[in-house]
């Protein structure tokens, strides 16, 4: 399927013209801050792109979850973004793309033409670039450790030697603001040991919140060791996703850039203005993406819905808009 012909028919669907797509926003969706990462190095290799950020605060952090239940609210999130009217969707979640990166790819590049760019990828492809040992260290949430997805995509680079490490206290420090003191090195340094011991000379940051901790993991790490972040290799396949399909904005009009938190968007919008910039004007709370903005009413995704069709051996597809006369969205 061409994807901008899905595109284009996922935008008359939601009543806009078909020459309107390119200017939409890119959806970029994290768990909570550590996606603004990734959105900073769009904004900065994409000026002209407006972003609409989705923090799942209320569900967030992912890592500590089930992978069951992190797909769960991944979709959901997903799904309304979508239905909101983004012409490319990033997952600026570790471990979202763990859980969820072949289903929305189904579900939202096969079937409408919209592309889902990830964070996991990019960065294995900038590590294998930037090893010189061959023995290459990867730390993330429990969530994304324990999927193993990093080791199966590092699978096509058989020469290396991969040690992984599960570092869910970073997160914790990230969403409360702290990223130096005493207490996070020590933490850092207990962390961190298993990769000093194993030799690694490249560190690839599994997880987005962790770019906002390079200062405490290179000064454990030593300055021979090359930290990989996926943001701006992420940043990159965003451009060339929007080049290859014709999807840049090209509109005179300065782009908008919009923050939305499903839980405290106070406490979101300080954290955001501190470690993105003065690109965050507001955050606002929504329950749902789409009570911001209403182009359909897509119901969210609960983990027993994922449990169900995990189980039944057959099955109907199941809509997921509540309702029959939904008159905008891509018809998910």
């Amino acid at each position: 399927m061409d994807p901008t012909a899905g595109a284009a028919a996922g935008s008359q669907a939601s009543d806009f013209p078909a020459a309107a797509l390119e200017s939409r926003p890119i959806g970029v969706f994290d768990s909570g801050v550590g996606g603004l990462t990734v959105a900073r190095s769009i904004i900065d290799q994409l000026p002209n792109e407006s972003i609409l950020y989705v923090g799942d605060t209320a569900h967030g952090p992912y890592g500590p979850l089930p992978i069951a239940e992190v797909r769960a609210n991944a979709l959901g999130v997903m799904d309304e973004l979508v239905d909101s009217g983004v012409k490319l969707l990033t997952i600026a979640c570790n471990s979202a793309s763990a859980a969820v990166l072949r289903d929305a790819r189904e579900r939202y590049t096969a079937r409408y033409g919209i592309p889902v760019i990830e964070v996991i990828q990019p960065a294995v492809r900038r590590a294998v670039a930037a090893t010189r040992s061959g023995r290459v260290g990867v730390i993330g949430t429990s969530a994304t450790i324990g999927s193993r997805a990093y080791e199966d995509t590092f699978a096509a680079a058989p020469d290396l030697a991969i040690t992984s490490v599960a570092c869910p206290e970073f997160v914790s420090y990230v969403e409360a603001g702290i990223t130096t003191g005493p207490a996070l090195l020590a933490v850092a340094e207990e962390y961190l040991a298993p990769l000093k011991a194993a030799g690694v000379d490249t560190v690839v940051l599994g997880c987005t919140h962790y770019p906002l901790l390079t200062g405490v993991i290179s000064y454990v790490m030593g300055a021979d060791v090359t930290l990989v972040s996926s943001a701006e290799e992420t940043a990159k396949d965003v451009y060339r996703a929007l080049a290859t399909h014709n999807l840049q904005r090209m509109d005179d009009a300065p782009p908008e850039h919009h923050f939305v938190a499903t839980g405290d968007a106070g406490q979101f919008e300080a954290l955001a203005r501190r470690f993105l910039g003065p690109e965050v004007l507001s955050v606002r709370h929504v329950d749902h993406v789409s009570a911001q903005y209403p182009t359909g009413s897509l119901a969210r995704i609960t983990p027993e819905m994922i449990a169900a069709a995990q189980t039944a051996a057959a099955r109907p597809r199941i809509s997921n808009f509540v309702g029959s006369s939904v008159t905008g969205g891509t018809g998910l």
